[in-house]
């Protein structure tokens, strides 16, 4: 359509003009507004003669399509008139105008910050320690290309990466040295030990404690290397070298061990070196098993008993699961049973034994699908009769039993030492009641079970039990409980080990609360020399008798008042039993009501049950040393391990500023 004579177009934008508000946008210096009918008005560029919609009925289609049509070069006679350097029809200040007001957003390039090798080194030192690369990365030739291809004067070495690890290990240690010098109550050790293919040892030292805040920490300590881990010695030297480096000599209050490593040699030198260095309760306070790890055997065990149905399960799942055609007709006979479950079904992985739970439970909850299976596809030849799947429901019913106490260790929050008394005797007293059944299956499979972790609680009941009194919502009441439920009528020695061991430990805490004694100084160096006793005078005459009456009657105060601060918490009233309670929260809310029992308490709920780090609960194999760690020295292969914990506590520490990147953006 062309458009009418300017003097139209003027007469028609005048008229729109009396109709709205007077144009005030610049776009109108490139621009004219043309009725085309009575509902519709259509701007015309003045340069290119091309229409844009502006008025449809009720519609304004604005100017934003104008300007970019001016702003952005679109206009063809605009670029004709500015490749041939002409001037233009139109006002160029207006151009320039539109063009400075709607100037789109650009990208352009910052200037790179200066090349610095030392920070650049430092990032893959951290690099290192946090994502568990070898050392030898800086030294592989893809690294190195890549490396180089963002910045080609960056040259590193293991050397230089190695002597930065260290020093990023020496300034964690340091700060964990100074808060480790602040907390008030004595700090608990785990020992887990890995080996190389070599046959060499790391034993790995980890310590639980509560600082003076009331928050709970765990941190590595030490990776300690012992060439003979068969040694009775190496463990107790290795305990002893991580005592003396961390300043916990006389301060260490338990140590947690795992069973395969701690036969009864080993726990007697332990025992012999926690003797020296302050020993709790004559060594009843050394758990020599992983809670872990002992869950874990249950588990493992249970399926070996039942291996070959377990076999039949995971190969009809895998039938269904790795073919498309056989998961389809799988689950259309799904559909046609009407079978209500939600489970998907998954592979088990070998080295995860609760993944091998799962894919019991749900195979089980599907197996009128795997019975029928074969009448609508003739490939599956797999027969697992009713029985086989009864017998596969009592295994996830006790996998079940301990998958439940695996999980609370396995959470990402921490809980504290009194919660697991209630878990260990939930195990121990569904297996000693299935052991004992009427039913003949269930009480041959339960059986070994039952002998086997019946070891683990008389181990452990002792320091969980009295963990479990530190909780205001269990206290003695819960043990006495829990022991009757056990053991009806003998339960009463059971409960006096508790009753008598948690006093003793108090009275230890007690004594250590008394200040210290003050020594009159000797006479004898002035020259003074005693007098000469009579034949038949007693030493113990007038006075002496009073000043040991005295001594008799404060003693029997303090030792009024040691009984009374415990006997009047476990008198009390037991707290509600909800379930998210912060029982350090509670105790430092009332440290000042219970000055010794606080410290006690803290004391006793950090106690680590689990030798083990989170991510590793339901491993059914140990984990190793690989072949770059051990070919590492012993100094920088703790380090490395100890620093990739550590930081992950610690804010930034870098103190330069590294840019992400070198683009900035400009409006």
């Amino acid at each position: 359509m062309g458009v009418p004579a300017n003097n139209s177009g003027l007469a028609i934008s005048e008229t729109q003009s009396n109709k709205r508000r007077r144009n005030k946008s610049i776009v109108w210096e490139h621009f004219t507004l043309v009725a085309i009918n009575g509902d519709s008005t259509r701007a015309f560029c003045n340069q290119c003669k091309k229409s844009f919609a502006y008025v449809t009925g009720t519609k304004l289609a604005g100017t934003s399509h104008l300007k970019r049509h001016i702003s952005l070069g679109i206009c063809p006679a605009n670029r004709l008139n500015q490749g041939k350097n002409q001037m233009t029809p139109y006002n160029p200040a207006s151009q320039a105008r539109v063009t400075a007001t709607f100037k789109a957003r650009k990208y352009s390039r910052a200037t790179p910050p200066s090349f610095d090798q030392d920070s650049c080194n430092y990032m893959i030192a951290k690099m290192v320690i946090q994502h568990d690369y070898p050392l030898q990365i800086v030294e592989d030739a893809g690294f190195a290309k890549f490396a180089r291809t963002l910045q080609p004067k960056f040259i590193s070495s293991v050397d230089a990466v190695e002597k930065l690890v260290m020093n990023i290990y020496s300034r964690c240690k340091q700060n964990l040295l100074n808060l480790l010098g602040e907390i008030p109550g004595r700090p608990s050790l785990t020992l887990d030990m890995r080996t190389s293919d070599l046959g060499v040892g790391y034993l790995f030292i980890t310590g639980y404690f509560i600082d003076h805040h009331w928050k709970f920490h765990r941190r590595l300590l030490n990776v300690i290397t012992v060439p003979h881990p068969d040694l009775e010695y190496s463990f107790s030297h290795a305990v002893s070298t991580c005592l003396t480096d961390w300043c916990f000599e006389s301060k260490l209050f338990t140590l947690t061990v795992d069973e395969s490593i701690a036969n009864e040699a080993v726990r007697g030198n332990l025992r012999s070196l926690l003797s020296i260095k302050n020993l709790i309760l004559d060594g009843q306070l050394i758990i020599g098993s992983c809670f872990a790890r002992v869950l874990s055997q249950l588990a493992q065990d249970a399926l070996e008993s039942m291996t070959l149905i377990v076999e039949k399960v995971r190969q009809s799942v895998k039938y269904v699961k790795t073919d498309d055609v056989h998961e389809k007709k799988f689950f259309e006979l799904k559909k046609q049973l009407q079978v209500p479950s939600a489970k998907e079904l998954a592979i088990d992985d070998y080295a995860k034994w609760n993944t091998t739970y799962q894919m019991l439970m749900a195979a089980s909850e599907l197996k009128e699908v795997f019975y029928c299976l074969d009448t609508s596809d003739h490939d599956y030849k797999i027969t697992i009769s009713m029985d086989e799947w009864k017998q596969v429901e009592v295994l996830c019913k006790y996998l079940k039993v301990f998958h439940d106490s695996a999980i609370i260790l396995a959470a990402p929050v921490y809980r504290m030492s009194s919660t697991f008394f209630r878990e260990v005797w939930m195990i121990q007293r569904e297996l000693m009641r299935s052991a004992s059944s009427d039913d003949h299956f269930i009480s041959t499979f339960t059986k070994p079970l039952s002998e086997k972790f019946d070891k683990y609680w008389k181990d452990c009941n002792l320091v969980l039990a009295v963990a479990a009194v530190m909780d205001p919502r269990f206290k003695m009441k819960y043990v006495v409980f829990s022991f009757e439920k056990i053991y009806n009528e003998g339960a009463d020695s059971w409960i006096k080990t508790v009753d008598d061991g948690l006093h003793e430990l108090f009275l230890d805490y007690f004594v250590q609360s008394l200040p210290p004694p003050v020594f009159v100084e000797d006479a004898f160096d002035n020259g003074i020399k005693p007098e000469a006793y009579q034949e038949g005078e007693s030493l113990l005459n007038g006075d002496c008798f009073s000043d040991f009456d005295v001594y008799v009657n404060d003693f029997s105060k303090s030792h009024h008042d040691m009984k009374s601060e415990l006997d009047e918490y476990l008198e009390e009233t037991l707290l509600p039993q909800v379930q998210e309670f912060d029982v350090l929260g509670w105790w430092e809310m009332n440290k000042v009501k219970y000055p010794i029992l606080s410290k006690m308490a803290s004391d006793i709920l950090c106690i680590p049950v689990s030798t083990v780090l989170p991510d590793s609960i339901f491993d059914t194999v140990k984990r190793h040393v690989d072949r770059f760690q051990s070919s590492l020295r012993p100094s920088t292969l703790q380090a490395l391990f100890c620093a990739r914990d550590w930081m992950q506590y610690e804010s930034s520490e870098l103190p330069l500023k590294i840019p992400i990147g070198n683009l900035k953006i400009e409006y």
